[in-house]
């Protein structure tokens, strides 16, 4: 155990990159985030278990009465969006090793999103090397050698953001006066103390991604942080910029509210749209009109996930800020040219859609899918770098659209029951070994992927869709094509998938078999 300071304790040690990231100064920061923003984060996972609690017992979400001034004043505006933040066509995603963040920052991509969330399996080497990375990142020294091969940053790179774990989440590896921590003020506050003056220095400045919010009280935390640690750094107020994804359907009801709580520093919402469908699952779970039928089933142009599409436009251009489309898991292959033509073709198509909508930007996963990206938004915007002039005052959606879950055609097939086990032992081994994004069967799956998965099948079960018999059939045969080594991904997912209570994050207790 290393003790930087009594009340302050670091409980594991990995080395060099501890010893950068982990000073004196950088430890007593997030102390003084947690110690004062800790009352709001616990009231707020409370507020959560009681809304779940409503919602299990048959009340509906709606637009909230009690903000609806905020929803109708019209004459409020979020603050510009800094100059290296005005075009974002294509941004790209992924964690926090070097040599990810090498190719994603040299990808040709507009931004890079650094992901500490669902793309990063939390270990404490991971995490703290992660940070390592974007400090040496931000100052223009990061740089990999391996298997003979030099990786460098290129003269231009992408404008730098990162996506620091959620409120939920905890990082077990260090206690402030005796309490665990929470893992998002840890990334948020390791990542603001050592990069934000730097950054500034260079033109840019500290870029955040927020995650999981399910309401505009949260959002107001997250100004409450970002105010904080300006101060204590002696910042320029509105230096923290964010985009906040979508990625709940509570939040959906609440867009404008959480703009509205951070209009000095928001720079857009972003339509996380796996999260997303997961919510869905994870917030209506008891009630049978909310059954979903297989993921693939699900796509962007069923009612619900449209509406939230075109609303999430809708609002951010109302009020002056991008709104940036969601990920397409497919992924292109270079072993399988045919695999990569259905990629670049679907990726194509799924961008051509999001341009046509009004969305600012989107996200993909992988460099190669970049120009593809590239190309829907260039023809649809031409010189222009965003689209916010677009209203879409064509757009009406309310709470039956976004909560009209109907699938026509759609079915639970023994298919998606087994790509459902497959998928999710499949990721979660490697997430326990120590990867956040794989590509499987050629699609990117990271958290948010492996969370329906397992919530389906949880789905299916409590509604009869499925049988527990069925279901262990179909286990047996995926881990008849596995090794030794998934076996404890395999207690893991079969447990979540068929407790009794559901659980409310697949992470929370895969992250207990973490070192």
């Amino acid at each position: 155990m290393t003790l930087s300071h009594p009340t302050v304790q670091v409980l594991q040690d990995c080395g060099r990159a501890q010893e950068e990231v982990l000073t004196e100064g950088a430890l007593q920061f997030v102390a003084t985030l947690e110690r004062r923003l800790r009352p709001g984060r616990e009231e707020i996972l409370a507020a959560r278990r009681r809304r779940q609690l409503e919602i299990s017992s048959g009340q509906i979400p709606d637009f909230p009465p009690e903000t609806a001034a905020v929803r109708e004043d019209r004459s409020w505006r979020v603050a510009p969006a800094p100059p290296d933040l005005q075009d974002r066509w294509v941004e790209i995603t992924g964690p926090v090793d070097a040599k990810m963040m090498i190719n994603a920052l040299n990808s040709g991509a507009r931004t890079y999103m650094a992901d500490f969330e669902d793309a990063n399996s939390p270990t404490w080497s991971n995490c703290i090397e992660g940070q390592a990375n974007l400090r040496r990142a931000v100052r223009r020294e990061l740089r990999l050698e391996v298997d003979g091969r030099a990786y460098r940053l290129a003269r231009r790179t992408a404008t730098l953001m990162v996506r620091p774990r959620g409120w939920h989440l905890p990082e077990k590896h260090l206690l402030i006066d005796s309490e665990v921590a929470s893992a998002s003020l840890f990334d948020f506050g390791l990542f603001v103390f050592h990069n934000a003056r730097e950054l500034l220095a260079r033109g840019s400045g500290p870029y955040l991604y927020l995650p999981k919010l399910e309401g505009h009280l949260e959002a107001r935390l997250w100004e409450e942080a970002a105010s904080l640690a300006e101060e204590l750094l002696e910042l320029p107020r509105g230096t923290i910029r964010v985009t906040v994804l979508i990625e709940n359907i509570l939040a959906a009801f609440e867009m404008e509210e959480i703009l509205y709580e951070l209009r000095g520093r928001a720079v857009g919402l972003n339509a996380g749209r796996w999260d997303y469908l997961f919510s869905i699952i994870r917030k209506f779970r008891d009630d049978p009109r909310f059954l979903l039928p297989d993921r693939a089933q699900v796509t962007m142009a069923v009612p619900f996930m449209r509406a939230y599409a075109v609303l999430l436009v809708q609002v951010c251009h109302s009020r002056g800020t991008h709104a940036i489309g969601g990920m397409a898991a497919l992924v292109p292959s270079r072993r399988d040219q045919a695999a990569t033509e259905r990629a670049l073709l679907g990726v194509a198509e799924d961008k051509e859609r999001e341009a046509g909508q009004g969305f600012d930007g989107t996200w993909v996963a992988h460099p190669d899918l970049v120009e593809v990206a590239t190309s829907a938004f260039a023809r649809r915007l031409g010189g222009r770098a965003n689209q916010l002039d677009r209203l879409r005052e064509d757009v009406l959606v309310g709470r039956d659209q976004l909560l009209d879950v109907a699938v026509d055609g759609g079915q639970v097939t023994h298919q998606g029951l087994r790509t459902n086990c497959s998928v999710g032992i499949r990721y979660l081994g490697a997430w326990l070994q120590g990867s956040g994004a794989v590509a499987l069967d050629n699609l990117m799956e990271d958290c948010a992927t492996a969370e329906i998965s397992r919530s389906q099948i949880w789905q299916w079960l409590r509604h009869g869709r499925i049988t527990r018999g069925q279901l262990e059939e179909v286990e047996a045969q995926v881990m008849g094509g596995l090794g030794e080594e998934y076996e404890t991904a395999f207690r893991l997912f079969h447990q979540v998938a068929t407790s009794d209570e559901f659980v409310e994050f697949l992470t929370l207790p895969a992250y207990r078999e973490l070192a």
